[in-house]
């Protein structure tokens, strides 16, 4: 079995102009940068449209990308850069809307509802974060990137991220208690 091509392979092709290539990046891609927008209170359309934008800005702006960046990375920094766009043009979106959810294999209907209320639940959750604790979180636990990576994106300093990092987890924490939750172990 051939193993699948690095994403520095891919990008080497793309630059050489193999352009078909593009779309195997974009499926790699696709759920987390979608995911993100999500988790900034993008509804579900919006979210789409605005991923679909990422993808484009990031094939046009291909050859800006430096070597010793990471691709998840730099898309990832287009991403946060055009919901702030948006988030400017003041296009009101509700917040916390709940993903629509397709039955797999095996799931049934209780697990499905259960999967969907507490997603519902998170969403209400980090709306209670300010806006840029809330996009550290994601982008270090759903999105995976280091604190490095996070500062390129945010222009903040490493220490700002950590502090701001341990602030909304406590914050969050917080409010698990105040509700009379569980304690569960977020992070």
């Amino acid at each position: 079995m051939e193993e699948a091509p690095t994403e520095t392979e891919l990008l080497r092709r793309i630059l050489e102009g193999e352009q078909d290539v593009y779309a195997e990046i974009v499926e790699r891609y696709k759920g987390s940068v979608y995911g993100l927008f999500r988790g900034m209170g993008a509804k579900h359309q919006d979210a789409q449209d605005l991923a679909q934008e990422t993808f484009i800005r990031a094939y046009r702006g291909l050859g800006e990308l430096r070597e010793s960046e990471r691709f998840a990375a730099w898309i990832y920094r287009i991403a946060v850069n055009l919901m702030r766009d948006f988030v400017k043009k003041k296009r009101p979106f509700p917040t916390g809307e709940a993903h629509m959810l397709e039955a797999r294999d095996g799931e049934t209907p209780e697990r499905l509802l259960i999967a969907k209320e507490m997603r519902h639940e998170v969403h209400r959750l980090l709306e209670t974060l300010p806006e840029q604790e809330r996009l550290i979180l994601l982008l270090r636990y759903t999105n995976e990137l280091s604190y490095e990576e996070i500062a390129q994106i945010t222009g903040l300093r490493l220490g700002q991220i950590r502090n701001r990092l341990h602030r909304a987890k406590r914050k969050l924490y917080q409010h698990l208690q105040g509700e009379g939750g569980t304690s569960y172990e977020m992070f």
